[in-house]
């Protein structure tokens, strides 16, 4: 009889982030108890000393600020050491330079994950694409500890750290004020409405104009939302 590799389910949209206990640059860690009452960004990446991921972690040095104004602890992830970790992030500050980006120092945890557990658990191995490297892979993380949204790169392809940005914000904008957002939303923009429930709601909605509000039609109407309203206006993309 043949022996079946134990299959871990990926983590989806509305599950509990799965738990774990981790060696990183920056301590051990409790993942995601450490962070409750935070977002967290968790992201993979294939590998230390690879160019795409140095590209992405410079970026994400920078533009860490960025994301703690709004509330987001950053966390990252690669299935080497923490020694190759520690090496890679001293020589990212010391020797590269790109993009005008030098000196890059990163303060946020990066998690060794030698045995591929944590990885595993998160599905960001995709054998498909490499069964011995992580994926791009990020998920957003909600102050409950509940994932709210999943983006997955192949190796290949470094991260739009704009549109990180911009999804964090229109999730917690939405969450704020019980709206959805549309699509290439910008912070400042029109925001949607949550669609009407009943015939009723709907004839109302219609009949009697709210201000600021734009219906096109029963299901879609938009209304202003000011970037003063948004969370930490002086960091929108």
């Amino acid at each position: 009889m043949e022996t079946q590799e134990l299959i871990t389910p990926m983590p989806r949209i509305g599950d509990s982030a799965p738990a774990f206990k981790a060696i990183t640059t920056q301590g051990e860690i409790n993942f995601p108890f450490d962070y409750s009452g935070k977002w967290v960004i968790l992201f993979s990446h294939p590998a230390d000393f690879t160019p795409v991921c140095t590209s992405e972690f410079m970026t994400f040095a920078k533009r860490e600020p960025e994301f703690t104004a709004l509330g987001c602890q950053l966390v990252g992830l690669s299935i080497d050491g923490l020694y190759s970790h520690i090496a890679w992030l001293r020589t990212i500050k010391e020797k590269i330079e790109f993009k005008g980006m030098k000196n890059m120092e990163v303060k946020f945890p990066l998690i060794e994950d030698i045995t591929m557990e944590v990885a595993k658990k998160y599905g960001m191995i995709q054998p498909g694409e490499s069964s011995t490297k992580a994926v791009r892979a990020v998920f957003f993380i909600d102050p409950k500890g509940i994932i709210r949204a999943i983006i997955y790169y192949p190796l290949s392809l470094g991260r739009n750290f704009d549109e990180l940005k911009r999804a964090l914000i229109a999730m917690q904008t939405a969450d704020k004020y019980s709206i959805a957002t549309p699509a290439d939303w910008q912070p400042g923009e029109d925001v949607i409405l949550p669609t009407a429930g009943s015939c009723g709601v709907a004839k109302d909605r219609m009949d009697d104009k709210e201000e600021g509000v734009t219906c096109y039609d029963w299901f879609f109407c938009t209304k202003p939302l000011p970037i003063e309203k948004i969370n930490n206006p002086k960091h929108v993309v």
